[in-house]
């Protein structure tokens, strides 16, 4: 990251995390629009925030390894009638991780660069994100995600074996009770991954097992959320399980939602409406930087019955206030069903414990 970047961006942050709450909604709101593939692989740029999302487990021989990698693009309004090229029109961060389960260790890195000049891109056509020398492309039915960071990199291959999940009403996933707090969203689970993955001067081949979230959205917040907790599952018989609640200052659920697909090809996605998830932390964890407290072990109750959800070591703590601005926690975890059998592996997310969340 350059230090022009950098100061550049921060005060173009501050407009667009007010945008975040008084950009109007669009779609209108009870207004459903149908995603076409590929053009809504790629990026949205009307749209105030998006992300693409990608975490998995991956294995080295025995050992037990995460990674993740999000690419973010964030539209700045105030800079839309600029006629000079180098406004800062269109932001694109980047954040990368990797979980050493053995070593019990985080690794993490982040980008942010304006968009445009060949830096920083992210195609309308198809997913192709780049920030300098990090990319995350697809090619037909095929994946590439790439980090090169100063102590750990990685260059991993992910293929599809599932169709598209598309989340929530076809792809709209509401995350408020106003009608204009939704997110078009759609996951890819059950990827298979292979590559290679750095730690240090240390290198490995590696294959495990992905999920891939894409969402895009004008209007995600309620005025009283601090932030969500979130899961993505793949389960050990290839069914997806998605979980969420979006929390208000007291730890209560604003809202709640997800949604399980069965690992039978051709299956229906089910989807849980609000009320139907109910989170209850059973642990935490204070975190020795920042002191805030996650709950990294949850009972997590669906109208599926009732699992536990917890991540495989405690530190999966990011720090991201030289991108976005959040400080966050999101790593590998394990799903247990009521007989406390491990049933699946995937990622836990959760935000707005370090400080209210605002991008």
């Amino acid at each position: 990251m350059h230090a022009s970047d950098f100061r550049a961006s921060r005060r173009q942050l501050l407009t667009t995390g007010l945008a975040l709450s008084l950009f109007p909604p669009s779609p209108q709101a009870g207004v459903q629009a149908e995603l076409h593939f590929p053009r809504d692989l790629g990026s949205h740029p009307d749209y105030v925030i998006e992300w693409w999302y990608i975490t998995g487990r991956l294995l080295a021989g025995a050992r037990e390894l995460g990674f993740q990698l999000t690419f973010f693009r964030s539209r700045v309004p105030s800079t839309q009638n600029m006629t000079s090229a180098f406004a800062a029109k269109q932001l694109i961060f980047a954040h990368a991780a990797v979980t050493d389960v053995t070593a019990k260790k985080l690794w993490h890195d982040q980008r942010i660069a304006r968009e445009g000049f060949g830096i920083a891109e992210a195609s309308q056509s198809d997913t192709e994100l780049t920030l300098r020398d990090w990319a995350l492309r697809r090619d037909d039915k095929r994946y590439q995600a790439k980090a090169m960071a100063s102590d750990f990199s990685f260059d991993l291959v992910l293929n599809e074996t599932q169709a598209l999940l598309l989340q929530g009403d076809r792809g709209l996933s509401r995350k408020g009770p106003q009608p204009g707090q939704n997110s078009y969203y759609y996951s890819l689970p059950q990827l298979q991954v292979s590559g290679t993955l750095s730690l240090g001067k240390e290198s490995l081949r590696v294959q495990g097992a992905a999920w891939l979230d894409h969402e895009w959205s004008q209007s995600l917040l309620d005025p009283l959320a601090v932030g969500w907790d979130w899961i993505g599952i793949n389960l050990l018989d290839g069914s997806a399980l998605t979980a969420f609640q979006m929390r208000d200052k007291s730890g209560q659920a604003i809202w709640n939602g997800g949604s399980f697909r069965a690992g039978a090809r051709g299956a229906k996605s089910q989807v849980f409406t609000r009320g139907e998830i109910q989170f209850v932390a059973v642990r935490q964890w204070t975190s020795p930087s920042t002191k805030a407290n996650y709950p990294v072990e949850w009972t997590l109750q669906t109208p599926l019955g009732r699992y536990r959800v917890r991540g495989v070591i405690d530190n999966q703590e990011l720090d991201s206030r030289a991108s976005t601005g959040a400080v966050y926690w999101e790593g590998l975890s394990e799903l247990f069903d009521s007989a406390d059998h491990l049933v699946g592996r995937g990622y836990l997310e959760m935000t707005g414990y370090a400080g209210a969340l605002r991008f």
